[in-house]
């Protein structure tokens, strides 16, 4: 008898110490009317709020969002009282968001049993084999100035000698210039306009280019530094294999719930449509 008392004695000590820890990790926030609004009920909440609000911390929006879960429990319960359940309306409606959820949650978890870790892996290596992936970048200065006769006395100074960082910073209209002396850093063609990129990556590393080139900001005159092939990292790419995963995920979905479905349609009145 004493073994079983024992016994009896431990599984409530664990049953306690589970009670405690999920007491820890999902927090009662609030009592309405005897029932718990937990920081699970919150966490919820936030995640159904506009992008916007998404993007500040739940700390900073905690009481009003707290308030709008605490209002919302009170007015479900003020429907129940109301047996609101039993209106026609209501309950086609109430099915309607229960095939949603149960449509969502297909196309989720097929997403997400296709977009694990693993597989994103393997979806990055194969595109690392495509012709393309690696992309040109060049390190470039530039000085800008007004007009094309200010630009070509720029070229005869350093054609003299003069340092090209040293006369960013005393004639380049560009704000920059004073203080990193017009240098560019390493940037991918599409980044700038496409006269200056034309003329950046034709110039030889190590080189300032013959000519001024005109863009829309006036007149550049432009040194490249160096060259470069640049292997995107996953880090880079994930967003956009996810978001190709899913797509295509989605689009074998659809094609595999059609496939022997009977399937027929008609006109916006009704009608038959025609063969």
């Amino acid at each position: 008898m004493r073994r079983f008392a024992l016994a009896t004695t431990a599984l409530a000590v664990l049953v306690l110490a589970g009670s405690a820890r999920a007491e820890t990790t999902d927090p009662v926030l609030a009592v309405v009317n005897g029932a718990q609004i937990r920081k699970s009920d919150l966490e919820a909440a936030y995640q159904q709020l506009p992008e916007q609000y998404r993007q500040m911390p739940l700390e900073q929006i905690y009481e009003p969002l707290l308030d709008r879960v605490i209002d919302g429990r009170l007015l479900l319960a003020e429907a129940e009282k109301e047996n609101l359940a039993k209106d026609p309306k209501v309950q086609e409606d109430i099915q309607r968001a229960r095939d949603n959820v149960l449509r969502d949650s297909l196309v989720q978890r097929v997403i997400d049993q296709g977009t694990t870790k693993e597989k994103v892996q393997a979806a990055y290596e194969a595109m690392k084999s495509q012709p393309g992936f690696a992309y040109e970048e060049v390190h470039a200065e530039h000085i800008l100035v007004g007009n094309e006769a200010d630009a070509r006395d720029v070229l005869k100074q350093l054609a003299n000698g003069a340092d090209f960082a040293t006369v960013a910073k005393e004639k380049s209209t560009d704000p920059s210039a004073k203080s990193n002396g017009g240098d560019l850093g390493y940037f991918r063609r599409e980044a700038m306009v496409p006269e200056f990129a034309d003329a950046a990556f034709s110039i030889p590393p190590g080189t300032v280019g013959k000519d001024p080139v005109k863009t829309q900001f006036g007149w550049h005159v432009i040194k490249v530094d160096d060259r470069r092939q640049t292997v995107p990292t996953l880090e880079e790419k994930e967003p956009e294999i996810r978001e190709q995963l899913a797509r295509q995920l989605v689009d074998e979905l659809l094609a595999n719930v059609r496939k022997g479905a009977k399937i027929e349609r008609f006109n916006l009145d009704g009608t038959p449509k025609a063969e």
